[in-house]
């Protein structure tokens, strides 16, 4: 048996035990470090080294500020604050948090921000649905707006997901790098019996916790470093075709912001039409006159919650001075079209993202809680008998560390380096050289569907990994611009939406019970539609002149020179 057929058998076996969930995700994502060695695939060392990558350390350091902000209550703050700008008519709302969504997450991870909206919008949720002081769905919890479903001993995994907010551009986060538990089914089933107190509701629900997973994903796309696979593709293409300078963070961001806006506007009409009907007028309308008793209530009730929580206390200031310097040192490192902070340094290329997060984290356990030089009396709410308890406690940091999940990308990585070593990735590039006499559209349109098929199970950065190289010689076989079946894959790859297993904001939406994975299959397949449509009229019309993609390259006729592979 050779070596790609042993890779493949480990492959499938994975595969089949994350789709099936028949093992926890976590457990099933250590299959590849028994069956590689036991086939000769990798050494045992090999496969332990792709484990723990630099990206567990930036998850560490993230934990670290996400366990500050619970811990002080900043996420509440937040929360509230964007409730009350909102407003309360659902079709306004749900468009409403879509925009927000696609533009924080054209600078942050896919992930971080599902995390982040997530929350607040349960928030929104609750308030909307609680009607008059009754117990709604979620049961106004004693006027303590995120202990959401604490019903369900679930008010962790809300603060987790909060703390998903920082994993922040720049690193090739693997999209299942998330800070959440993974949904526990029976949690999930509890909730879905529970009563929503009209259909409407539900579906109200429905709607807005699919559209911020969608959002998040076409946010991603904007910008090259909005999510990971993204700068997989950069990476890969520079390596691989040295002399093309075509691809930077302008040109990439003008032949995507067009793509991202109209696919922002069909989803949202796509999404209106499924959950909440076609009555644009009434679900839509900004008139004070035509909000219900129920929609003024909840405003009001939202803004009391405001009040609640008093002046802002110096443990959160600190917070939130951390979270904008972390953001501000991501994003400054090497923004790409000017020289980021790393040029100050003699060394180049030794510090990543996770360097700022494990500095910044460690800080959190070094500096007190308390005012410096402010009588006892007037330092914040949290009393502690110690004057010099500091931000947060290795306990903080334990209860949220989702170690399921750094094993779970562990498992992910491992598997790419195996397709690698094996040569599994050049066979599969074999069996595509039959396509040769298509035209280069109906290339790019079968590799566009493929990839966003099988993205649907693997994940995003895994799927990529493996079909970048495979492409890239297709495309030289076939002498078409690489460019014109490279850029539409790397977007579509973007589109598995379909399943919780596919991308992680969607695994963070489902765990919150709204949603039942037929409403997920149904509402990702149109926008599954929606996205290859939008890419592939993108590559035809203004990519073509902008790529200058109808003819074949000479930074691509001297790599087809050399030949390999």
């Amino acid at each position: 048996m050779g070596c790609e057929a042993c890779c493949a058998y480990v492959l499938m076996v994975t595969a089949v035990y994350w789709v099936s969930e028949a093992v926890p995700l976590g457990a099933a994502a250590l299959v590849p470090a028994f069956l590689y060695p036991l086939f000769g695939v990798l050494k045992s060392s090999e496969v332990a080294a792709e484990y723990c990558k630099d990206t567990t350390l930036l998850l560490m350091g993230v934990i670290c500020l996400a366990a500050s902000i619970e811990k002080w209550n900043l996420h509440k703050r937040i929360a509230l604050r964007m409730v009350m700008i909102a407003g309360a008519k659902p079709g306004m709302l749900v468009l409403g948090f879509m925009c927000c969504t696609v533009f924080l997450s054209m600078w942050l991870s896919n992930t971080s921000t599902t995390a982040m909206v997530m929350p607040i919008a349960e928030a929104v949720l609750q308030q909307l649905i609680c009607e008059d002081g009754t117990n709604g769905f979620i049961g106004h919890t004693n006027g303590h707006l995120p202990q959401v479903r604490n019903t369900h001993a679930h008010g962790e995994t809300l603060n987790q997901l909060v703390s998903g907010i920082f994993l922040i551009h720049k690193i090739p986060l693997p999209p299942s790098q998330l800070t959440i538990e993974i949904p526990n089914v029976k949690r999930v089933k509890a909730r879905r019996d529970s009563q929503y107190p009209t259909k409407q509701d539900h579906m109200i629900c429905k709607c807005l916790s699919l559209s911020i997973t969608y959002a998040a994903t076409i946010g991603g796309l904007i910008t090259i470093t909005g999510t990971s696979t993204n700068l997989i593709f950069a990476e890969q293409f520079n390596t691989r075709y040295p002399g093309a300078k075509v691809i930077n963070f302008g040109t990439w961001f003008i032949f995507s912001f067009p793509i991202a806006i109209i696919m922002l506007v069909l989803t949202w009409l796509w999404l209106h039409f499924l959950f909440l009907g076609c009555n644009f007028r009434e679900t839509c309308s900004w008139s004070k006159k035509r909000k219900t008793r129920r929609e003024m209530l909840s405003e009001k009730r939202i803004q009391e919650e405001y009040a609640k929580l008093g002046p802002i206390s110096y443990p959160e200031v600190v917070t939130g001075v951390f979270f904008i310097l972390m953001t501000l040192l991501w994003f400054t490192r090497e923004p790409g079209f000017v020289p980021g902070w790393t040029s100050l340094f003699e060394k180049k290329g030794y510090r990543t993202d996770a360097t700022v997060s494990v500095l910044l984290g460690f800080l959190l356990f070094l500096i007190p809680a308390r005012r410096p030089f402010s009588s006892s009396s007037s330092s914040s709410s949290y009393r502690e008998s110690d004057p010099l308890a500091p931000m947060i406690t290795w306990k903080d940091f334990q209860r949220l560390m989702p170690w399921e999940i750094v094993i779970l990308v562990g498992g992910g990585y491992a598997l790419a380096a195996g397709c690698k070593v094996s040569g599994l990735s050049m066979w599969i590039g074999r069996q595509l050289e039959p396509m040769s006499g298509l035209p280069p559209w109906a290339v790019t349109l079968l590799a566009c569907l493929l990839v966003s098929a099988v993205t649907e199970f693997a994940s995003n950065p895994a799927t990529l990994t493996v079909f970048l190289p495979i492409l890239s010689a297709l495309s030289e076989t076939l002498r078409i611009n690489p460019l014109h079946t490279l850029i539409p894959s790397t977007m579509c790859v973007s589109f598995g939406v379909m399943l919780p297993v596919g991308n992680p904001p969607n695994a963070i939406v489902f765990s919150y019970g709204h949603v039942k994975i037929s409403d997920m299959v149904k509402a990702g397949f149109g926008v599954n539609l929606i996205g290859v449509a939008v890419v592939m009229l993108a590559i035809t019309t203004w990519g073509a002149p902008l790529f200058n993609l109808n003819e074949f390259p000479a930074w691509a006729v001297a790599r087809n020179v050399t030949g390999s592979l």
